[in-house]
């Protein structure tokens, strides 16, 4: 099959002029629809930009590679657009892209379509064709050029499997290229690695792993003679292998881009020494060293924060229905003040969705920093980081701590590793199953014990004095506090010192207080629900899905269900919130809202006091911490 036979002339446009990235995708679209290989343009439409929400398909040098692969793909197929202005893409390398090729892929068994785009995503690395692409004046032109070139190109899995000889070489370099999809951009990892290793006179041998499967597959004896192994990759990839290499993990885009530097750092030993934890078997994007400092905090925080967001949807909702059904059982403001601190457990299945509710919120922070240590150091350093995640959970540090917690794990257990490295080789291998897991756990204890759990209880402390110092201030000051402390740490000791602070308030009959601390509570998730609607291009697909069932939450007085947002972007979500919540405590508190019940949300405004005016301040710092959000956050990888 040739190239040439995916790409049909009605597909072809050289006129191309839209103005955004999404209308260019659009016209991609329409322009394959006309080859009649697509059955159903809206579900192709959605897997195209479902594709593009992974991670951008504009590669850099003004070219971008949309693809996507579903039923409604009758047959495999290619269309292209050559965009004489240029279009801001999102590329790689922020350049405008003038030069797009969309691939359509049917969801079957029959990949020999596969090594045809393959092969056209290497050619699009070469700089001289993709000029004379752009310069064609008539699409039979355009055609004969790609025609041409397919002719005279070998197949990249026959040029990578030609690796020659390895004798007066520079280095022995191994690679592994591997993208989410396996279409494109694994293969124009792989020219560019090997290009670039080549260059600089070093013996490469690269495996691909594409839709196609693996292919070139690396051996045992190639691994152990190797002197550097690159592994480019945003897809999950056989680690175990590679103990005891010098590995360079990296995004896979790293290899299309950066290729150069990786050579060099594989050439200069540049590299940790891997090491495989017991059992493991692969690593996945989360993992990777390659790119900026930021990117990999990143990384590290939504590993934690994507395993803990079914618990805090599945938990939260839960205890919003057993607000609901006591809601709907109970009239609460015929109950006596000290029975209202009972709401969410009154009737026997409000008492049993809580419990099961309560149960998953149990398990969120040791989650979060579980799998934030996971994505630092392994395996290994998952038990370490459900540890500190407990502790904080159910000390007074909270969410920060257990943030905390997740990255000391990592940590930890990366400097076990360097001076497990210099024991002798009999204990070096019971280190994953015995040295790990015991000083690692006792180090992680003794640091939450005695220097994070004091801290934060001694800020908590003095929180609570500062607060009760404020009782004789201006109500609304004192609003504006209460409201955004509930909104700083959402669980840590700002948070449960507000919070304690307003049912001691309650207790002593004083309602306006609580008033302000619940309002202060409900905002956050309500303003990421709204956010998340709003803002669309600032959250991933994941925190989008999510989002809305934060108005459930927030609506409940469940502030947890910020805490995932919150801990993938603290610097920018914090702020958002506090500020929006501290309004809202502030109108609360001006307008002389009361509550008489310590939790319950919406469901309490039986016994809220200027129900109306309690509402507005909802609203009104709802939407100003969202759009807050929305000017304060980035655009989402």
């Amino acid at each position: 099959m040739r190239i040439t036979d995916l790409l049909d002339r009605r597909s072809v446009s050289l006129t191309a002029a839209p103005k955004t990235k999404s209308e260019t995708l659009d016209m991609a679209v329409d322009l394959m629809v006309k080859s009649e290989k697509i059955s159903d343009r809206e579900a192709y439409r959605k897997q195209v930009y479902l594709r593009e929400e992974e991670s951008t398909t504009g590669i850099g040098e003004g070219i971008a590679i949309p693809h996507g692969k579903c039923d409604a793909v009758k047959k495999p197929g290619l269309a292209a657009m050559v965009i004489k202005n240029g279009v801001e893409f999102e590329a790689l390398d922020d350049e405008p892209v003038t030069l797009l090729f969309l691939i359509a892929a049917p969801n079957t068994e029959d990949n020999i379509h596969l090594d045809v785009l393959s092969k056209l995503s290497v050619m699009l690395m070469d700089e001289e064709f993709t000029e004379s692409l752009r310069n064609a004046s008539s699409v039979e032109e355009f055609m004969d050029i790609i025609d041409r070139a397919d002719s005279e190109k070998k197949d990249i899995d026959e040029r990578l499997a030609d690796t020659g000889s390895a004798e007066g070489t520079q280095a022995k370099i191994l690679a592994v290229t591997s993208c989410p999809t396996g279409i494109a951009h694994t293969y124009m990892a792989a020219e560019g690695i090997e290009k670039a290793a080549k260059a600089k006179n070093c013996f490469v041998k690269i495996e691909t792993r594409g839709s196609g499967g693996a292919k070139n597959v690396l051996t045992d004896q190639e691994i152990a003679d190797a002197d550097c192994i690159i592994v480019a990759a945003d897809a999950k990839v056989p680690m175990e292998r590679f103990d005891g290499k010098k590995v360079i993990e990296c995004q896979v885009s790293d290899g299309i881009s950066k290729a150069d530097q990786l050579i060099d750092r594989a050439i200069n030993g540049d590299a940790p020494v891997y090491h495989a934890a017991a059992g493991s078997q692969t690593s996945s994007a989360g993992n990777k060293s390659g790119g900026s400092v930021g990117h990999k905090i990143y990384m590290q925080l939504m590993n934690g924060v994507s395993h803990m967001l079914p618990l805090v949807v599945g938990g939260g909702i839960l205890i919003a229905i057993a607000f609901l059904i006591d809601g709907l059982s109970v009239d609460l403001s015929a109950l006596p003040a000290d029975q209202r601190a009972n709401f969410g457990t009154i009737t026997p299945v409000a008492a049993l969705f809580k419990g099961i509710g309560g149960t998953a919120f149990g398990f969120m922070l040791p989650i979060l920093a579980g799998f934030i240590a996971m994505a630092i150091g392994d395996r290994p350093a998952l038990a370490l980081g459900l540890v500190g995640g407990m502790m904080a959970a159910n000390g007074k540090s909270g969410f920060l701590g257990a943030l905390l917690a997740g990255f000391a794990a990592g940590y930890i257990i990366l400097g076990l590793r360097k001076l497990c490295d210099k024991l002798p080789e009999a204990l070096e291998k019971i280190a994953p199953v015995l040295i790990y897991p015991v000083v690692g756990i006792l180090i992680m204890g003794l640091l939450m014990t005695f220097i994070v759990e004091p801290v934060m209880g001694g800020i908590n402390t003095g929180l609570n004095n500062a607060l009760t110092g404020m009782g004789s201030s201006s109500k609304v000051i004192l609003g504006i506090v209460l409201g955004g402390m509930m909104a700083i740490d959402m669980g840590g000791p700002f948070n449960k010192a507000a919070y304690v602070f307003g049912t001691a308030a309650i207790a002593a009959g004083n309602y306006d207080i609580m008033a302000a601390v619940m309002i202060g509570g409900m905002t956050p998730p309500c303003a990421i629900a709204l956010a998340t609607l709003l803002f669309k291009d600032k959250f991933t697909k994941e925190e989008r899905d999510a989002g809305p069932t934060n108005f459930i939450m927030g609506l409940a007085f469940i502030t947890e269900g910020a805490i995932p947002f919150a801990a993938s972007d603290p610097l920018r979500v914090l702020p958002s919130c506090i500020v929006g919540s501290a309004v809202a405590g502030a109108i609360s508190m001006a307008f002389d809202c009361t509550l008489m019940a310590p939790h319950g949300g919406i469901f309490v405004f039986p016994v809220v006091g200027n129900a109306v005016m309690y509402l507005v301040a909802l609203v009104a710092g709802t939407v100003i911490s969202a759009v807050l959000l929305g000017l304060l956050k980035k655009k989402a990888a």
